[in-house]
């Protein structure tokens, strides 16, 4: 398999560093961070990840703010939303607005998986 490039993005740097590890564990590279929407995006324009783990909930932009502009930055990202329970209407905007699927926290590896090739097939 082709090596698959991540741009991880959560304001909880706890949160980066349990889903780096699962992503390094199954062979994939992360080759960035970002702690909110806007350093999302220039990330994104920089490094044109194959897949954006983007959290829903996040100081100054928000996750589902920076779908649409990451996408315009980097148009071949496929977006996988990070989402805390309860947050299923969001989800669901999430989805309208172009990401490929969803995980929810905390994060089960088996789902992060599924998730990922899910959206590689795509």
């Amino acid at each position: 398999m082709e090596s698959v490039n991540f741009l991880v993005v959560d304001d909880a740097i706890f949160m980066r560093t349990v889903l780096k590890k699962m992503l390094t564990e199954a062979g994939f590279n992360v080759v960035g961070e970002a702690g909110n929407g806007l350093q999302a995006i220039e990330m994104a324009k920089m490094l044109q990840p194959d897949i954006v783990t983007l959290d829903i909930t996040m100081p100054e932009m928000d996750g589902i703010q920076a779908i649409d502009k990451i996408l315009e930055v980097s148009p071949n990202t496929k977006i996988i939303m990070c989402s805390a329970m309860g947050q299923h209407s969001k989800v669901v905007e999430a989805i309208k607005q172009g990401a490929k699927d969803f995980i929810v926290k905390p994060f089960e590896k088996t789902r992060v998986l599924q998730a990922i090739y899910n959206v590689m097939n795509r």
